[in-house]
């Protein structure tokens, strides 16, 4: 608990100094559906994770309820390829709503007790990630890290709300967090230090710059919230 306490302390400090990157911040995506009834709770408590400094959340929002009655705005065949992959490696059924943590662990996203427990066991990152804002957009610095590693850029929107008029979750008005919208590759390579330039947010835009090695586990990470 000390352990974990310095560490969101350090985030915090890191975030006032204006460097967008954490000591050893914890990455939570959670695998969600406006279809799944199940899923507002998880939603929720992402919201409520996602204001904790040193957390790093993203709502990843699946197709494969689609077809079961209400289409979700924001689901894209490249979140449920996302979570496929982490079931395969994981060993993990395909299920909604799924966090994982750190790209090590999986549990039910709305079961605070397991996602409280499984970010309490979380190791630092042994590869520090900064993201800085430049005129022309922003600088992203990964430190030398043992590869083969693969960065993505992901642009999420803050929080939105929905009417849902069909599916399981009919006539509720459903708030969603940390959104992703858009996820590019900016390169893969065998180890070492890299430097990418990327490009400004959209308005209400927030980015996170993901550090991955070959067995998906995230190795580092930074966060530029929207500002």
């Amino acid at each position: 608990m000390l352990r974990r306490n310095l560490l969101l302390a350090g985030a915090a400090s890191l975030v006032a100094s204006g460097a967008h990157a954490a000591a050893s911040p914890v990455v939570l995506e959670l695998f969600t559906s406006q279809g799944c009834s199940s899923c507002p709770p998880a939603d929720a408590l992402l919201g409520v994770l996602a204001q904790r400094p040193g957390i790093i959340a993203l709502a990843w929002h699946v197709d494969y309820w689609n077809r079961l009655g209400w289409r979700d705005q924001f689901a894209s065949k490249e979140a449920t390829a996302r979570q496929e992959s982490y079931a395969r490696q994981l060993g993990s059924e395909v299920f909604t709503p799924a966090l994982v943590i750190n790209g090590t662990s999986v549990v039910v996203g709305s079961d605070r007790s397991a996602v409280e427990r499984a970010i309490l066991a979380t190791a630092p990152f042994p590869v520090p990630v900064t993201l800085n804002r430049t005129a022309e957009g922003f600088i992203v610095e990964v430190s030398a890290g043992r590869g083969p590693l693969r960065a993505l850029s992901i642009l999420y929107d803050t929080q939105h709300e929905t009417d849902v008029g069909a599916g399981e979750n009919q006539g509720e008005r459903l708030r969603e967090y940390r959104i992703v919208r858009h996820a590019d590759v900016l390169a893969e390579w065998p180890g070492g230090t890299r430097q990418f330039t990327v490009s400004p947010m959209g308005s209400g835009q927030g980015r996170v710059i993901l550090v991955q090695s070959a067995d998906l586990r995230v190795v580092g990470a930074a966060l530029s919230a929207p500002g």
